[in-house]
Order: C-alpha cells, then structure tokens, then sequence
C-alpha cells in the first residue's frame, strides 16, 4: 500500500473530518461531507477495501482527527529478546494499541502479559516513532509507535487467541519470518543497541 494517492485521500479525509469538527457555516459542512465522501469513493476506487471497511475506517469518527498509539516492550533476559509468534507464523515484539485508560507503561505490561505471559514493568522509553518511515504496510490513519525497555520478573506463555508463542532470542539469530508492520529487524536492533547501552538517549522522530 505504499501509494502516494493513498497519502493524498487520507490527508483529503483528515481535512474533511476537521472541517466538519470546527466548521460553523451549514454550507461549509455540506461540502465537507462531500469532500469526506468523496475521499471514500477515492479509496474505493483505488483499493479492494469492501464499502464496509472504508465506512468503518473513514466514517465512523468525529473530532480533530489525530494518530493511533501502538506500545510495544523490549524485554531482555540474558542477553536475549522476548519475541512473541503471531498467529500468521510471524514474530514481533509484544504490544499492540494503547487502551483508552491505560498509559503507555501500563498498557506496554499489558500487552507483553496479554501475549506472552510474561510478567514485566516497564521502566525506560526507547524510542518514539512514526509508523509510515519505519514500517512496510500503510494504514488508512496515522502510527505513533512507542518501544519501551521492560525489567523481565517472570512468568510462562500461556494458549491466548493473539499468539501462539512466545521465546527468547539472540540477536544474531532472530526468527523468521518478522511481522516487519509491527516491529522490523531494524526496530529489533535498536532495542538490543539501547539494551546495550544504559545511559543511552532515547530516539524519536
């Protein structure tokens, strides 16, 4: 989905749903409606999304819209990385979207719990990170990952409907395949590289 006329709808839609936000004139935000749903047809016609979907994604919020927030936790035991195995075979680091009432170190122990049954606490950021420069599939709205350093305090994996496993790993010998739109080698690197170096700065684009 790296399509710049995916970038041009989307922008095209954020504009819209402002306008419809913080537009006071009844004409202005007719025309806004139309410009929202014409960037739905837009995407439509240039991707095999069903109607459905594109509602779900483009026509379902209201207010200034802003990006997702995705935790992930890098946490270390002797030297190696917990990886966690998704259902489609892939690896990646735990984590996933930031609930609501959670903050960021929470919802990060939540998810590495949630996924590999490991019990951790979250205690450095790593890095802060657009989606769209690091990862290789779009989304339809915009990315912020947050990685954070995690103390391992213990644990098992347990059968959960997310993953299907759960593993430590060197960096030399990381699995294959990596689900790279949600943690890339690179991103997995960086972890092991801010591990490695405790007074490290954290990163951010």
């Amino acid at each position: 989905m790296n399509d710049p006329w995916l970038d041009f709808i989307i922008r095209i839609q954020a504009i819209a749903q402002a306008g419809l936000t913080y537009g006071k004139d009844k004409y202005d935000l007719e025309r806004y409606a139309q410009l929202r749903k014409i960037a739905a047809e837009m995407l439509a016609a240039r991707t095999s999304l069903p109607k459905e979907r594109i509602g779900d994604l483009f026509l379902n919020e209201s207010g200034y819209q802003t990006p997702k927030v995705d935790t992930r936790g890098a946490v270390f035991l002797d030297g190696k990385i917990l990886l966690t195995r998704e259902n489609n075979g892939a690896w990646a680091l735990p984590g996933g979207w930031c609930d609501v009432d959670l903050s960021v170190a929470a919802n990060t122990e939540k998810e590495v719990l949630e996924e590999t049954g490991a019990v951790v606490r979250a205690e450095r950021l790593i890095a802060v990170q657009d989606w769209r420069k690091r990862n290789v599939v779009d989304h339809l709205y915009g990315v912020v990952k947050v990685f954070m350093l995690c103390r391992y305090l213990g644990g098992a994996f347990e059968k959960n409907i997310e993953t299907t496993g759960a593993a430590f790993f060197a960096k030399d010998a990381l699995p294959s395949p990596l689900a790279e739109e949600k943690t890339t080698r690179e991103q997995i690197e960086m972890c092991f590289a801010f591990h490695d170096r405790p007074d490290a700065p954290a990163l951010f684009d």
